[in-house]
């Protein structure tokens, strides 16, 4: 399905070098704010007190976040959970401020406004919960990152793997430092929403990487640069289509999400943006430079049904 057809391709690789200069600045920064500025973490990484308050009536979240803020507590969660009428609150820990001297604080002013306000739960979550959430975080974004640089080097080549990775954790590192610079929250949907950019962003590498093998098949007499500038711009009308529709779906968790899923539609906005930028401008440059050419993707004898550009099946692979 496509939109359009564009009829001349793009001289994208022309600028690879300028748009790369950026990317690379871009990601310095990052890491500049990384190390500088560092994460903002959430109760779960940091410990606090959880609770559990559900009412006879459904409720409003807003109104019970509103209540809780005037208490003197920053970033709080509170969120629903199973029913409309069932509140789950995450208080991030305060010196000098035991977990049941919060969970009263925070039930007197519940009850003030509504007195069928009841505490099912209360619970304390230490640092050393917090300590192994972001490692076992960390440990999931290694497993993704191994288990896509093995995929695409059995499915392509080891270049195009390097490629890959270094524009994929191009992605996560600039996500990582904006929630660093503007001091955004880091909470587990967040985390969820950086593993999910990296499976997105590899499949956008992987659409580009397929046509460029396949253009290897197809237009012998192409140079390495036309062969990727026509995979690039091949794929556009697909890339609007599939890009335009997930963030759309984003955009509208982002807006009327509520705070729940505010971070998490945040992270997935700069990832889905930063996605298709380094799967052009990143990837296929990197793979370019690494001196991706024929012979490393095509095996064996290639027909003459494979090199003729008007064959509509030249290229195609089973």
């Amino acid at each position: 399905m496509e939109f359009f057809r564009i009829k001349r391709d793009i001289p994208f690789m022309r600028h690879a070098l300028a748009f790369n200069a950026v990317s690379l600045v871009t990601f310095l920064a990052a890491v500049f704010f990384l190390f500088s500025r560092g994460l903002h973490l959430s109760v779960e990484f940091t410990g606090g007190t959880v609770m559990e308050v559900t009412y006879s009536q459904p409720t409003d979240v807003g109104v019970v976040r509103d209540a809780v803020a005037k208490l003197g507590f920053v970033d709080v969660q509170v969120q629903n959970f199973g029913t409309a009428r069932d509140i789950l609150i995450r208080l991030p820990a305060q010196k000098g401020v035991s977990s049941a001297q919060q969970s009263n604080q925070v039930m007197s002013a519940l009850k003030t406004l509504d007195a069928s306000a009841t505490m099912r739960r209360t619970e304390f979550v230490g640092p050393q919960v917090g300590d192994e959430l972001a490692s076992d975080g960390l440990k999931a974004l290694a497993c993704v990152v191994v288990g896509i640089m093995i995929y695409l080097a059995v499915r392509f080549e080891w270049k195009f793997a390097v490629a890959a990775i270094i524009a994929n954790l191009h992605d996560v590192i600039i996500i990582l430092g904006f929630f660093a610079f503007f001091q955004w929250e880091f909470s587990l949907p967040v985390l969820a929403a950086v593993l999910a950019v990296l499976g997105y962003s590899v499949n956008e590498s992987v659409v580009i990487f397929d046509r460029i093998r396949e253009n290897f098949r197809r237009y012998r007499k192409m140079t390495t640069v036309e062969i990727i500038n026509n995979a690039i711009t091949s794929t556009i009308s697909r890339t609007i289509i599939t890009h335009g529709s997930t963030q759309m779906m984003v955009l509208s968790m982002l807006l009327f999400g509520g705070a729940t899923l505010h971070y998490f539609a945040l992270a997935l906005t700069i990832g889905i943006l930063f996605g298709i930028y380094s799967s052009v401008f990143v990837a296929a440059a990197i793979a370019m430079w690494l001196g991706i050419q024929r012979e490393d993707l095509v095996k064996g004898q290639v027909s003459k049904k494979d090199t003729d550009p008007n064959d509509p099946n030249a290229g195609a692979m089973v």
